[in-house]
Formats: structure tokens, C-alpha cells, sequence
């Protein structure tokens, strides 16, 4: 018989670490999701991340490569130079034209650091990005995948940088309009495209929501055992920000790897990667951090000597809803004022995390009243002062019957040996106390003369 219920506590016991698992694994799968999702289907999110792209001196210079070698790969400049020249003067064309090159790199990079040509830069990733939306997310009516291309246009910031260079005004209409746009998107990859947005669409949030009922119902599950779930949910956060960004890093050097062909573009490639994906990484830090403050929690609620101090300490104030809650908001706007993770400045993660906030709040509020139901709890100064003489008043009593002779009434120490254990019992079945640490303390009570 004890075999068996030992049996079905460790089930009791593997359900909720079983479940933990899972929506860990879960979650990982979750944060790439919403990453996703974030990077690629919101404008601004993508316009933002494209501007601090072009802010970027290895990706400015890579660029600047770019324009240049468009330019003097589709249009003869020697010959429009030559042009501009007395017939005298026409066999200088070529060095001016070699001359010129350099100069067109340089002033390539001036004019990328300019506002106004990262206003334009802007604008062309608006448009890429919302043509890029209508494509993916449209009935298909509208465009087919034999001109569902999408394109960057550089054409306005060409044309920037041939006026810059002295250049005729009229060599940018003589580019081919290929010559100035970056192709994004294929039209062979069209109907990828639109498959990985409907996964992204339904996974992202479904994940999420999957993740957080996972964990919450292993916390329910755990029953006596709740605090040391929840502590063990923590350390899954934890956990599972620390892999994303393992997984990160490993990417990013597989990706660097594939897609520079020469060491010089190292950096831009490393640029691109490490900015384009600075969202994901944010995520998984605000999940470390998150795992941090629930372990913490976790702990403040334990049997730990320094936790029930605090616990006491705070027990007259704490008790009452409107003290509780008022340190509640205060430590809310701190943390929005900090707005240390994404989470904090979206409206959904916001909510789930005020949401949680507010359910801890209340759990240990109750636990501090069940713990210290003799404190005081009135707001007044008078209360305050009633809360303190009595925490006095028990102090010296407790002073007192340690001095009592050893020949004490054996009635009298039977009674305050029921009442230690009830006390107990009291501790264990909030779970404050593990099974355990009940035993242990039960057997010391017991054992005490």
C-alpha cells in the first residue's frame, strides 16, 4: 500500500515537470514564430529595421558598391565624359572616368549618411514592404506569380548620387530599370511565400497561447508542490532564452559563412544578420529576464529565512488589497518607464504580463495573510503602531517562555506542540512548506523536550 502511494506521488510529480518540458520545447518554436511574424509582415517594424540597416558604416559601404558598380556597368561614362569635353581634352575621359570611380564611392558614402537620402532609402522600403503585403496576403486576383516580383527601388537615390558627381542630368534615364532596384522577392517564390504567411499567421500566437497553458496547468497540477513549479518554471525561461540565443549565434555563423563570398563583405553580411535579427534577440532576453523575476517570486514565497522575514515585514501593509496593489502600479509604471523587452511597449504582452503580475500579487497577499493572521491591517498610523507593540508583545512572550523552567506543565508543552504543528500544517498545505519540510519540521517539534 505505501508502495503504491509512493508510486502515485512521483506520477503527480512527473506530470507537471513532464508538461514543463514540452511547453518549453514549445516555446522556442513560439519565439522564432513571432519573430518572424514581427519582422516580416509589419511595415513599420520592417521599415525601422531597414533604416537602422542603411545607419549601419559596413552596410552603407556595401551599398555604395552597389550603386556604383550599377552605374558604370550599365551606362558608358568615359563616353559621357568624353562627351563633356573640348575634342582637345576627349583622350583624358578614360583616367577622369577611373578618377571619377573612386570619387563616386566616397560620395556614394557621404550621400547614404545624409537625412535626406535616408528619408528616400525609407520610402523605398515602405513601398517594397506594402507591395511585398498586398502580394502575400491578397487573394491572389490581383497580382500572379509571373509578376509578383517585389523590388527595392534605389532610383531616386541614383540619381542623388549623379548629381553629386557632376554627371548629365539625363544619364539616370538612360539606366535600364533593372539597374537600380534589388529584387526581394521572385516571382517563382511567390506561392512559398504566401504558404509560410498563413503558417505564420496561425502558429505565432497559437504557439504562445499553447506555451502559457502548458505551464499554467502544470503549476495547477502541482498541488501542494505549486511554489517549486513555479520556481521550476522560471528557470525554464530562463532556459529557453538562453537556447534561442545559442541558436542565434550558430545561424548567424552558418549564414555569414554561405552568403559572403569574399572576406571584405564579412562585415556587411554580419551587419545585416545581427540588426535584421535584433528583434528576436530581444525577445529571447526579455524571456530570460521574465524567467528571472518568477524565480525570484518563486523564492520570496518559500520557507527560506531571509523570505519570511521580508514576508513579515511587509505582512501589515501587504494584507490589505489597496497597499498590495498600490506597490503593484508603482512597480508596473517602473517597468514600463524601463521598457526593458519588446513585451512592454505591445499592447497583448502587456496585458499578459500585467495580467500575471496581478495574479502574483493576489497569491501572495493571501498566503501573507494566512501566514500572519494576527497583524494588524489598518491603514492608520494607529494601526501601524498596534501592528509594531504587538510584534513586541509576541517577541517578549517568545523570550519568556524560552525561559521556563524545564518542570513546565507537560499539558502546557503538549499544547504548544499541537499548536506548532498545526501551524505547520497550515504552511504545507498553502505550499509554503514541501511534503518534506513538513516532515522534517513535524519530527523536530516531536522531538523537542
Amino acid at each position: 500500500m505505501s508502495e503504491a502511494g509512493d508510486s502515485a506521488t512521483k506520477s503527480r510529480r512527473a506530470v507537471p515537470l513532464i508538461l514543463i518540458v514540452l511547453a518549453s520545447i514549445i516555446a522556442v518554436v513560439s519565439i522564432f514564430a513571432i519573430w518572424a511574424k514581427r519582422q516580416l509582415l509589419e511595415t513599420d517594424t520592417w521599415v525601422d529595421t531597414s533604416t537602422e540597416l542603411l545607419q549601419d558604416e559596413a552596410i552603407q559601404g556595401a551599398l555604395s558598391d552597389f550603386l556604383v558598380n550599377q552605374l558604370y556597368s550599365n551606362v558608358d561614362v568615359q563616353a559621357e565624359i568624353a562627351a563633356q569635353l573640348p575634342p582637345q581634352l576627349a583622350p583624358l575621359a578614360g583616367p577622369i572616368s577611373g578618377g571619377v570611380r573612386q570619387l563616386a564611392t566616397r560620395a556614394a558614402d557621404r550621400i547614404l549618411a545624409e537625412a535626406k537620402v535616408q528619408d528616400l532609402w525609407e520610402a523605398a522600403n515602405r513601398a517594397a514592404h506594402e507591395k511585398f503585403l498586398n502580394i502575400v496576403e491578397g487573394d491572389g486576383t490581383a497580382v500572379s506569380t509571373s509578376n509578383g516580383t517585389v523590388t527595392l527601388e534605389l532610383g531616386a537615390i541614383l540619381d542623388q548620387l549623379i548629381t553629386e558627381l557632376g554627371l548629365p542630368a539625363d544619364l539616370a534615364s538612360k539606366l535600364p530599370p533593372e539597374a537600380a532596384s534589388l529584387e526581394i522577392l521572385k516571382s517563382d517564390q511567390l506561392e512559398g511565400a504566401q504558404t509560410a504567411v498563413d503558417i505564420l499567421h496561425t502558429l505565432a500566437w497559437a504557439l504562445l497561447a499553447i506555451t502559457l497553458l502548458l505551464f499554467a496547468l502544470a503549476i495547477y497540477l502541482a498541488g501542494a508542490r505549486r511554489r517549486q513549479t513555479l520556481r521550476t518554471v522560471g528557470f525554464a525561461f530562463i532556459l529557453i532564452g538562453a537556447l534561442v540565443l545559442l541558436a542565434h549565434r550558430a545561424a548567424g555563423t552558418a549564414i555569414v559563412a554561405s552568403l559572403s563570398d569574399v572576406a571584405s563583405s564579412d562585415d556587411a553580411v554580419n551587419s545585416v544578420w545581427t540588426i535584421g535579427t535584433s528583434q528576436l534577440t530581444e525577445i529571447a532576453n526579455g524571456v530570460i529576464l521574465y524567467g528571472i523575476f518568477v524565480v525570484i517570486a518563486a523564492w520570496l514565497a518559500g520557507p527560506t529565512s531571509l523570505a519570511t522575514g521580508i514576508r513579515d515585514g511587509i505582512a501589515p501593509w501587504y494584507r490589505q488589497p489597496r497597499f498590495a496593489y498600490a506597490t503593484l502600479a508603482v512597480l508596473l509604471i517602473v517597468l514600463f518607464w524601463w521598457d526593458p523587452t519588446q513585451g512592454t511597449h505591445r499592447l497583448g504582452p502587456s496585458i499578459i504580463l500585467i495580467v500575471l503580475l496581478a495574479i502574483g500579487t493576489e497569491c501572495l497577499r493571501r498566503q501573507i495573510a494566512r501566514e500572519f493572521p494576527d497583524r494588524v491591517t489598518a491603514g492608520s498610523s494607529e494601526g501601524v503602531a498596534q501592528s509594531i507593540a504587538a510584534r513586541m508583545r509576541e517577541a517578549r512572550e517568545r523570550r519568556v517562555a524560552g525561559r521556563q523552567a524545564p518542570d513546565a506543565p507537560a499539558t502546557a508543552v503538549g499544547d504548544s506542540r499541537a499548536a506548532e504543528l498545526e501551524r505547520l500544517a497550515k504552511l504545507r498545505d498553502s505550499g509554503v512548506l514541501t511534503d518534506e519540510e513538513f516532515a522534517a519540521e513535524k519530527q523536530r517539534v516531536l522531538s523537542a523536550s
